[in-house]
């Protein structure tokens, strides 16, 4: 199995990386051309391609999060579609869905924002491609050498961490070694469509929050609020307050087994790597 991957740099791509040995690396400011030729004898290519969402937006970010995700799909695509490539494997967002609202794959409501509307036309350019085709919507991916979780959890180790406002939105999470997991699971069955890449057990930000410091023996007692969140990321914020409970319902239909289902086995095996 030979295996091609773009956003090769980012938290997820270095442990496809890890997991996957000798993977062909794309890199965005490669031309059509440049992809078709490294794509010869690829088997599967991944698509991790995409600046990082949790940052402050203004216009030129929206911009570069439109051009580094949308327009390098469309790139990596028409390349595709001229190879003997078997497979692509393009990653999404649960952020398509709207908040407050349990949603499994069959949900067809949508989010009516920023956020949202990008993941669409992300999933648009995905879905251009005429070789099997799976799209993985992550929610949060929890590991200690990046993300979300890895960045704040210096803050909690100094007992400065809390919840985000109250602690009432929910939050969709997923262990990054099921992410791993979840790939080879794909790859071996050629799974198509689209797929919730989260744990089956969502959670409050409030015991999210409060599981963390259980782990670690360390107060969270400090909120972030909501007011000085937007004040931080701009519209940026809506990934760190929006609530999403989101449910992995075609994984499971087709076989998938979490090893880490429920945070606290998840937060347990990571914390023991720091």
């Amino acid at each position: 199995m030979k295996i091609a991957i773009s956003g090769a740099s980012g938290f997820i791509g270095s442990h496809v990386q890890k997991r996957f040995k000798d993977c062909i690396v794309l890199d965005r400011d490669d031309s059509e051309k440049e992809i078709l030729r490294k794509l010869e004898n690829v088997d599967v290519v991944i698509n991790l391609a995409g600046a990082p969402v949790v940052q402050k937006w203004d216009e030129e970010y929206k911009k570069l999060l439109v051009s580094s995700r949308i327009e390098i799909t469309r790139k990596l695509v028409n390349a595709i579609n001229k190879s003997d490539v078997k497979q692509l494997i393009s990653a999404s967002a649960i952020g398509i869905y709207p908040n407050d609202k349990a949603c499994d794959e069959s949900c067809k409501e949508v989010a009516k924002d920023f956020l949202s509307d990008l993941v669409q036309g992300w999933e648009t350019e995905a879905k251009k491609c005429e070789k099997i085709t799976t799209i993985l919507r992550f929610g949060v991916v929890l590991g200690i050498d990046g993300g979300a979780f890895g960045t704040m959890l210096p803050t909690f180790k100094f007992g400065l961490g809390g919840t985000i406002g109250n602690g009432s939105m929910m939050t969709s999470w997923i262990d990054i070694d099921d992410v791993m997991d979840i790939y080879e699971f794909v790859i071996q069955k050629r799974l198509e469509g689209i797929f919730n890449a989260v744990s089956p057990n969502p959670i409050t930000n409030f015991a999210y929050t409060k599981a963390i410091g259980k782990i670690l023996h360390r107060p969270t007692v400090f909120p972030l609020p909501i007011m000085v969140a937007k004040m931080l990321f701009g519209d940026g914020s809506i990934v760190l307050t929006g609530s999403k409970e989101i449910y992995p319902k075609a994984l499971q239909n087709s076989g998938f087994e979490f090893k880490y289902p429920d945070i606290s086995s998840s937060l347990k095996h990571l914390l023991k790597r720091s």
